[in-house]
């Protein structure tokens, strides 16, 4: 039998304190496409997703990419496969073009230029000050430099909470540009129709429970938006 591709989590918990932020989660999130995960503030979305490139590790159970439990893999090595987006965007240059650099820093005038233009960003924008940089701005420069070391999944963590109607149709497009290219995406977004639109597995979290999983169609919490 051939290894399932994308992440499982096999009895995943995470225990922080007197607090059970995610409790015996059983859920498989496929490669090549997009699985959103939903649910109220304070559900565990976030500690999900974290968990996804070792920034934190299950209390108990296990999380498998590819077949392989995360914890026998090198963890730089898995950040690499798997970049994450957060929803508050941090820079660690002065120049954007430096930012997009940071994991490559081979990477040429016309690669950041294309990688721009993938975000909604004018080829100017590589010039720029990072601290002049707009929430909105900071968040689709982020979300390039994590495209720019070709990463097997990204993981977005609300990517559009700062930006308008137009600006979020990028991120989407850009979502789906990389799933097209054979790449896996997991959203975390309260913006129901961004997950309406690109999702193909939506689970559904309620005090760290997981309360649905399945397509799109199928969850009733994205008929409330």
């Amino acid at each position: 039998m051939s290894t399932p591709r994308g992440f499982l989590l096999d009895q995943v918990t995470v225990i922080r304190g007197r607090a059970r932020l995610l409790d015996t989660i059983n859920a498989r999130l496929p490669a090549g496409a997009c699985t959103a995960v939903v649910g109220a503030s304070g559900a565990g979305k976030s500690t999900l997703l974290r968990l996804l490139n070792r920034l934190e590790d299950p209390s108990t159970g296990q999380i498998l990419l590819e077949g392989v439990a995360l914890t026998e893999l090198d963890v730089l090595a898995l950040r690499r496969r798997v970049g994450l987006v957060a929803q508050r965007p941090v820079l660690l240059t002065d120049l954007v073009a430096d930012d997009l650099r940071v994991g490559r820093p081979e990477l040429s005038d016309n690669a950041i230029r294309d990688l721009l233009a993938q975000v909604g960003l004018p080829a100017g924008f590589a010039q720029r000050r990072t601290s002049a940089l707009s929430g909105g701005e900071a968040q689709r420069v982020c979300l390039a430099r994590a495209l720019a070391v070709e990463p097997e999944v990204l993981l977005l963590d609300e990517p559009t909470s700062a930006l308008d109607g137009v600006s979020s149709g990028v991120i989407v497009e850009a979502a789906r540009g990389h799933i097209a290219a054979g790449g896996t995406v997991v959203l975390v977004s309260h913006d129901l129709a961004v997950v309406r639109g690109i999702a193909e597995t939506v689970l559904v979290l309620d005090h760290g429970r997981l309360v649905a999983h399945g397509r799109p169609e199928e969850i009733e919490y994205l008929e409330a938006g």
